[in-house]
């Protein structure tokens, strides 16, 4: 092997012009800077190989105990846990990394966790009892669902002010904001509608109906349909954009489980729009599921009330929260199973990776 990496090393340092052939009378010396440089770059290849691979932060958004807890993606392990204010669930990084937001429902406010001290350092105005909300693409304005008086809310994120309401279904949730900005979805679980809200007039342009109790909302990453999961109805609708009708439905079928268990919450879909990873509540199962035939070609059982995933950076990972079971499983998704599970605070509800 070493004389393998030897000969690699020699062949690349010869191309790169700094292991020039030797001439008559200069062997000795030419041998000895070759042998240094060797070692040199040897080690570099070896240093590098063992370095560790670069851990990612998780924050996960604890219902019951009031609290986020921090995980390093290296150990898988719980390093910090941050005292928030009612209810916490929604949860995300702003555009740079530098803060996370959560929604605090029974506060009626969105706080600021600076992600280098992880600490609170401020709250954002929004309606009484937000759930969920999206950024636009560069990070300056944050639209927030407020379950208990039927708006979402339009925060400037710079200015930390309230620029206004837009008047939605009932109980809204569900937020996703397609690729270009252009357009906001906002789902409304007693309405059951998807709600298609233009940014630049902070208008409702469409009103799409689907099934019962939509949940979330998720773009796929070329804008061409828009996936939204329904909780009762046990369903997820696809639904084209820019015709704002339902094209599909992805449908579940667990054997040994009675229909009414099988209740999709958050949505999950790689990069490449190939896969979408799907959580199914009190099935305490994630449907993996084909994008292009809409079929679910695969369950993984995680922990019990699965509720929303999120991926890591490098789509190594998943994470899922499981509400009942108080804590997060982790999917290698690549092999496509479970291969940790990391105990956390009470009641976990979202979960958000640093970019």
């Amino acid at each position: 092997m070493q004389a393998e990496v030897s000969e690699v090393m020699r062949r690349s340092l010869r191309r790169d012009g700094a292991l020039p052939l030797p001439r008559a009378g200069e062997v000795r010396t030419a041998r000895g800077r070759r042998s240094h440089l060797l070692r040199a770059a040897l080690l570099m290849v070896l240093a590098t190989a063992a370095a560790p691979a670069h851990a990612f932060i998780a924050y996960v958004s604890n219902e019951k105990s009031n609290t986020v807890s921090v995980i390093d993606t290296d150990s898988w392990t719980v390093t910090k846990t941050i005292k928030v204010g009612q209810r916490p669930r929604g949860i995300d990084f702003t555009r740079d990394g530098k803060f996370v937001l959560v929604a605090v429902g029974d506060d009626d406010t969105i706080q600021v966790i600076d992600a280098k001290t992880q600490t609170v350092v401020d709250s954002l105005p929004s309606g009484p009892d937000p759930e969920l909300f999206a950024q636009d693409a560069a990070g300056k304005i944050l639209y927030v669902a407020n379950e208990n008086d039927n708006t979402v809310t339009v925060i400037d994120l710079e200015k930390r002010a309230r620029l206004g309401d837009i008047q939605v279904g009932v109980e809204p949730e569900g937020m996703t904001i397609s690729p270009d900005g252009k357009t906001l979805i906002n789902t409304s679980e007693t309405t059951n509608m998807a709600h298609f809200i233009d940014t630049a007039s902070r208008q409702i342009v469409a009103n799409v109906l689907v099934d019962a109790r939509p949940r979330f909302a998720e773009f796929k990453h070329d804008s061409s349909e828009v996936w939204v999961s329904s909780e009762i109805g046990g369903t997820v609708s696809i639904i084209d954009p820019r015709k704002h009708e339902v094209i599909g439905k992805v449908t579940f079928e667990i054997p040994g489980l009675r229909k009414e268990a099988i209740q999709p919450v958050g949505i999950g879909m790689t990069k490449d729009d190939k896969t979408a990873f799907i959580a199914l509540g009190p099935a305490n199962r994630i449907a993996v599921v084909d994008v292009a035939t809409r079929k679910v070609t695969k369950y993984l059982l995680v922990g019990q009330r699965v509720w929303h995933v999120a991926f890591t950076p490098d789509e190594k990972y998943l994470l899922t929260t499981n509400g009942v079971s108080n804590d997060v499983s982790v999917i290698d998704v690549a092999a496509q199973k479970v291969i940790k599970t990391i105990q956390v605070g009470e009641l976990p509800w979202g979960v958000t990776i640093a970019p």
